[in-house]
This record gives structure tokens, sequence and C-alpha cells, in this order.
């Protein structure tokens, strides 16, 4: 059985310098508490023990979002109650739009 390692998806998501509203960045430091409107987002694999995992530590099945989900993430949407999951690949999709983005600003 693979062991349960994800990355925290905001830390992971620092490499622009500037992320949508709602979204931590680099300065955070990783407390996602700082900031009441935070919301996380983490790498998760799709396989039944990460799932199974998933819901043991956060008490709820993982939802998946997508990188255009994530980048439109805004200050006024509802807070979660549980960390959002996001495949590698759509994190890679988002690091590229949010790279482009930030080099756009």
């Amino acid at each position: 059985m693979r062991a349960f390692t994800p990355f925290i998806g905001l830390a992971a998501f620092a490499a622009a310098a500037h992320l949508p509203a709602g979204l931590a960045s680099a300065g955070d430091s990783g407390q996602p508490s700082a900031r009441p409107n935070a919301r996380a987002v983490m790498i998760c694999g799709t396989d039944a023990a990460t799932r199974r995992a998933f819901t043991r530590e956060h008490g709820a099945a993982p939802i998946f979002v997508t990188a255009h989900e994530a980048l439109s993430v805004r200050v006024s949407d509802p807070a979660w109650s549980t960390p959002r999951c996001m495949t590698a690949r759509e994190h890679a999709r988002y690091r590229d739009a949010a790279t482009t983005l930030a080099a756009v600003r």
C-alpha cells in the first residue's frame, strides 16, 4: 500500500509572483490559518488508497478541482471546509498558467 504523502498545494503553487485572490502567496510561509479565506489545494493521487487516506485525514472524500477552477477562485467565494485535491497533471497546467499570468502582470 502506498503511503499518503500529499504536497500542500498552496506551498507548491507559490511559483507565481502573484496568485489569484483567496490563494496563498510565497510570503505566507506555510501558514494557511494566517488568512481566514485561504483555500488549501493538495496534489492527490486518484487511486483508492489515496482516497481512503484523504477521507480518514479530513473526514470527507476528496473533491478534485481543475487548474481553471483554481485560477478562478475569488475572495467572495465561500470558504472550503476541507482542502481540495488536484492531480499532478492539473497542477502542471496551473503552474504554467499562473507563471504566464505573473509574467503578463
